[in-house]
């Protein structure tokens, strides 16, 4: 099995709880903040989109030079939302169904007006930069559903909210 064939289950399960958690997206709340330095809901949210993509880009080629110019998506809906990060899978499961052993382990580098920042591995690249980033910023999500009273969902077992373990008993 190729390094890639073993991460699509991964993926899956991630974007499936990603796109649940994205579903609950507040639209009257898209400006909502904890705190001042924080991301607004719906700017956290269409990053966590966004970063989806991220994942097809860093497979298929091999840097990326961020420049002050370079700007990020904000949805202006749920249904954007949504739109952005369906689009987004279905391009990253693409790529990484067709990304071999010998390409994962190419040097990916993440530079800033051409100075390096980071270089890895793509896959592990893919793995931090990616899979754990976008499920770092959804619990970041889930937190800002948690103090708007937007029902949180269970991603990885019951959450308060959605306690399916006591239903079933």
């Amino acid at each position: 099995m190729s390094i890639a064939q073993s991460m699509l289950p991964e993926f899956e399960h991630e974007m499936a709880n990603t796109r649940k958690a994205l579903e609950r997206v507040p639209e009257d709340k898209l400006e909502w903040k904890p705190d001042p330095k924080s991301m607004s809901l719906g700017k956290l949210a269409s990053h966590v989109a966004e970063m989806v993509g991220w994942g097809a880009m860093t497979l298929q080629t091999d840097s990326l030079d961020l420049s002050p110019d370079m700007k990020p998506f904000v949805a202006s809906s749920r249904k954007e939302l949504l739109e952005q990060f369906d689009k987004n899978v279905v391009d990253t499961r693409a790529a990484l169904e067709k990304t071999s052993d010998a390409d994962m382990m190419k040097t990916w580098s993440l530079t800033m007006g051409g100075s390096p920042f980071l270089s890895m591995p793509k896959v592990a690249v893919f793995r931090s930069m990616i899979m754990n980033h976008i499920i770092h910023h959804r619990a970041q999500l889930t937190v800002y559903y948690r103090l708007n009273g937007v029902p949180v969902p269970a991603l990885y077992g019951p959450s308060a909210d959605e306690n399916s373990m006591a239903a079933a008993g």
